[in-house]
Formats: structure tokens, C-alpha cells, sequence
């Protein structure tokens, strides 16, 4: 397979997610990882669409910091129900009780990306929203979903690219990966208008 031609600049993920990393990798142009410092609390009266997007320009920010030259792009996801903020679960417990919330209801899944080089001054931020209907989950479904895949470490407890797609009815959506964490259809968008060739 022949390579993309690589970038005049580094180009960093500045993440520590695996499904991000495996995203990345789709497009074919090295890439390094780097872990942004950013605390992820929500601010008062802040919506689910407001903290993924203020999120992934911040981890973007935090991470050029360190690497001014360099091309950096930064993500934030944050499952809405209602106008609440479901976050990773990070137990079995918690993610079974979002699961019950989430049955039988739409909620949307506010995917944002940033793309940022302090050198350049190149900086853009923009949201993937994707709207997902659960189907009506019973409590032996959720159980043995969860046993399955144990989904701890996503938002809304279920992974749509595994068995997680056996609990959904619909997913309405114009960038398709953004509900695994990296909307590429954008990223692609901004990596070029930052001076990347793709493909």
C-alpha cells in the first residue's frame, strides 16, 4: 500500500483514547500521541454541545503548547440526554443504571474536534453531532450486553463499532465515525485547510 506523503509538520493526537488512535491510523500519515492536561469538569449551566466543544480546543491548546510547531488535533465526546451530560461510566453498576436511562430514548452523542499549530496560528474547532435511538432494553439484555463487551471506559456505556449496535433502532449521522470518537469527515477537512495533504 503506498503511503501518504508525510506531513511537512509533526501532526500529534492529543489523546489517550484507543479508539481515537485506531481512527487516526485509518488515514495513512504518521502521527504521534500525546496526553493533554485538562480537567474535564463541566462548568455551571454548561451544555453537553458547549463542554465538547470547549474540551477538544482545550486539549488541542494544551497539547501545542508543548509542541508550538507542530500540528495537533484534539476530541471530546459527550453522550446528552435530555440536556444531560452522561459521561464514561467506569463500572459495571453505573453503566447498567445509563443503559435503563437510555432505553427506548434518543439521545445525541456531541463529537468535537480541534485542529490547532501555535506556529501558524491555524486553529478550528467544529461538532459531529449524532443522534442515537436506543431500542427498549430489558434488564437481561443489559446484563448480558455488558458482560460481553463491558463498555466501561465510553460514554452512554455502548460501543456502536461491537455488539453495542444490537441495542440501537437508528443512528442519524453526516461523519459516521464520529460516534467512535473522531469524526475523520472533519478532521480530514481541517487537517487540509492546516496544510496537510489527504489523501
Amino acid at each position: 500500500m503506498q503511503q501518504s506523503t508525510p506531513p511537512s509538520r509533526p501532526l500529534i493526537l492529543g489523546s489517550t483514547s484507543v479508539y481515537r488512535r485506531e481512527l487516526m491510523a485509518r488515514l495513512n500519515i504518521p502521527f504521534d500521541v500525546a496526553a493533554p492536561d485538562v480537567d474535564e469538569t463541566p462548568h455551571d449551566s454548561e451544555t453537553p454541545r458547549d463542554l465538547a466543544l470547549r474540551l477538544a480546543a482545550a486539549k488541542a491548546h494544551a497539547v501545542a503548547q508543548q509542541f508550538p510547531h507542530a500540528i495537533v488535533i484534539g476530541s471530546d465526546q459527550v453522550a446528552d440526554l435530555n440536556g444531560k451530560p452522561l459521561g464514561k461510566p467506569g463500572n459495571h453498576e453505573r453503566a447498567t443504571l445509563q443503559l435503563r436511562e437510555m432505553s427506548g430514548h434518543a439521545m445525541v452523542f456531541h463529537t468535537a474536534v480541534a485542529v490547532v499549530c501555535l506556529e501558524t496560528g491555524f486553529s478550528q474547532v467544529d461538532l459531529a453531532p449524532v443522534r442515537v435511538q436506543f431500542r427498549d432494553l430489558n434488564d437481561a439484555e443489559i446484563e448480558r450486553y455488558l458482560r460481553a463487551e463491558q463498555p466501561y471506559d465510553c460514554a452512554g456505556s455502548a460501543k456502536s463499532e461491537g455488539l453495542g449496535i444490537s441495542l440501537l433502532d437508528r443512528i442519524e449521522s453526516d461523519d459516521p465515525t464520529a460516534l467512535i470518537g473522531l469524526p475523520l469527515i472533519r478532521t480530514c477537512q481541517m487537517l487540509r485547510a492546516a496544510g496537510l495533504m489527504l489523501p
